[in-house]
């Protein structure tokens, strides 16, 4: 079929990379010649829920695929300013008929991408949306009349029954793409690639490369017969393993798609062991939860100023300034919560069931609002997503889309004994802990003096105290949250029951 336009722009926003892109794929199928764009967006930069190792990680992925684009003899154009100004000034400047770009579901970006189809249409240029964050649009997998799945192994079942019959495998974009990436005239739009400095945010050493090549290497170790994927059941709960695939902020940029890591699943299975494959399932499931949140945000906005169960405004959270430093700083006197939070700090990543601990921590130990847990995760995560974070949040704090009630609390040393039995992560992310034998690196303040003087660690002065008892900052969210008259009825008798003690 002939193309459609003579010369398109791709709006590179989530997927930051060429192979398995829908925008450029169908810009590609559509037009005889294709400009890649990213914009600098002055409104997200200026944004407090954006913090430097996100800004780190998007710059690394730019100066990627802009050098992947530039081998195959286009070029990137980097645009500066908001997207209803420079975007449209752009288009004029390189004469395009159309902009193609990803659906991206947050809601001020639904507002933003509004506001620049309207100025392009204006000018007579055609705008299209592809779906490319996610396997399914947040309309594809619902309830027979229409209406969203609010409770995830409902959805689940829905997305993985649409899943067998419809099949979405990596789109070949990169091959489309021959012979029709073009450079932007002029200079000014393919200037050098600024520094998080020059951005107003400071440098922060990323752990892990961020680019398409380092993406598909790491999926690749993982997605293996003898990859970590084939004992992911077991060990994705065990912080000191190195178990789970690492590919939270591929995804989050777009350095890797989505359909990517399902097609990847799918191989695998014939040739592992039944035991692999309810692990690759397992990791399929984690993937399912990422389209769950978006398609939440999609269906709900609202989430993402407040609860998903409005009447959860109710409880009163506590304010304490003090409190909520010593869980920023890793300094609660709880070691894995602490680890966790040290390895938040330092890395810009953080172990899925240490983000659960250390959210349950805050919103039921301490009793402060899991929007402040929300903000600091936002600013300090190299995989921050509105969507996802939002959604963790709130499930750990029971206020969102989850059947099981505000009982459930995780109690911080049985969980550390459980996940991180020997200490291994303790030792690795809180020095002042390394020398503290085993029976007592889960709560060293049980130690004897002359334990803690041969370990070189005496509590209170060496490491933090608790702030807080469990067992009476159990008791006390509770409270909270029963008069608070969120779960009315049955669910009162219910917490009295086997499910009613913390985890």
């Amino acid at each position: 079929m002939p193309a459609s336009y003579e010369r398109a722009i791709v709006w590179l926003r989530r997927d930051l990379r060429l192979d398995d892109n829908a925008a450029l794929a169908a810009a590609a199928a559509g037009s005889r010649s294709v400009l890649p764009v990213v914009v600098l967006d002055d409104d997200i930069l200026a944004s407090p829920s954006i913090g430097a190792p996100l800004v780190t990680a998007f710059l690394a992925a730019v100066a990627s695929v802009r050098d992947s684009v530039r081998a195959m003899g286009g070029d990137l154009a980097i645009l500066r300013g908001r997207p209803s100004d420079v975007i449209p000034a752009f288009a004029h400047r390189a004469g395009v008929q159309a902009v193609y770009y990803g659906i991206d579901y947050e809601p001020s970006a639904r507002t933003r991408d509004r506001e620049v189809s309207a100025a392009l249409h204006r000018d007579g240029i055609h705008t299209h949306a592809c779906l490319d964050h996610v396997y399914f649009g947040s309309d594809e997998v619902q309830r027979v009349d229409g209406s969203p799945f609010c409770i995830f192994s409902a959805y689940r079942r829905a997305w993985r029954e649409r899943a067998r019959r419809e099949r979405r495998p990596p789109i070949a974009s990169r091959a489309a793409l021959r012979g029709k990436l073009q450079a932007p005239s002029g200079n000014a739009d393919t200037g050098a690639m600024p520094r998080p400095d020059e951005l107003g945010f400071s440098s922060f050493a990323l752990p892990d490369a961020i680019s398409e090549a380092a993406a598909a290497r790491r999926l690749a170790a993982f997605a293996s017969p003898a990859g970590a994927i084939s004992d992911y059941a077991r060990t994705r709960n065990l912080p000191a393993v190195d178990g789970t695939s690492r590919l939270s902020t591929h995804l989050r940029l777009g350095t890797l798609g989505i359909r990517t890591c399902v097609e990847a699943a799918r191989r695998l299975r014939p040739h592992i062991s039944a035991a692999a494959r309810a692990s690759v399932d397992a990791w399929v499931d984690e993937l399912i939860w990422r389209d769950f949140y978006q398609m939440i945000l999609d269906r709900f906005p609202h989430v993402a100023e407040g609860p998903f169960i409005p009447a959860m405004s109710r409880i009163r959270w506590r304010r304490s300034p003090e409190d909520f430093s010593a869980w920023c700083r890793g300094l609660t006197g709880y070691p894995l919560v602490d680890a966790a939070m040290r390895q938040l700090n330092t890395t810009g990543w953080m172990h899925n069931r240490l983000r659960m601990l250390v959210a349950s921590f805050l919103s039921k130990d301490l009793l402060l609002d899991w929007r402040l847990g929300e903000r600091y995760f936002e600013t300090h995560l190299a995989d921050a997503d509105l969507a996802a974070n939002n959604g963790g949040w709130q499930w750990c704090a029971s206020t969102g889309t989850d059947p099981v009630p505000y009982f459930r609390i995780f109690n911080p040393i049985r969980q550390s004994e459980t996940f991180d039995p020997e200490g291994a992560f303790i030792r690795r992310m809180l020095p002042e802990l390394a020398a503290v034998p085993a029976p007592y690196i889960h709560a060293p303040w049980t130690m004897p003096p002359h334990v803690a003087a041969a370990s070189r660690c005496r509590p209170g002065r060496d490491y933090p105290l608790p702030i807080v008892d469990h067992a009476a900052a159990r008791g006390r969210a509770l409270e909270a949250y029963r008069s608070a008259r969120a779960f009315p009825g049955g669910d009162e008798a219910a917490a009295q029951g086997p499910r009613g003690r913390s985890v």
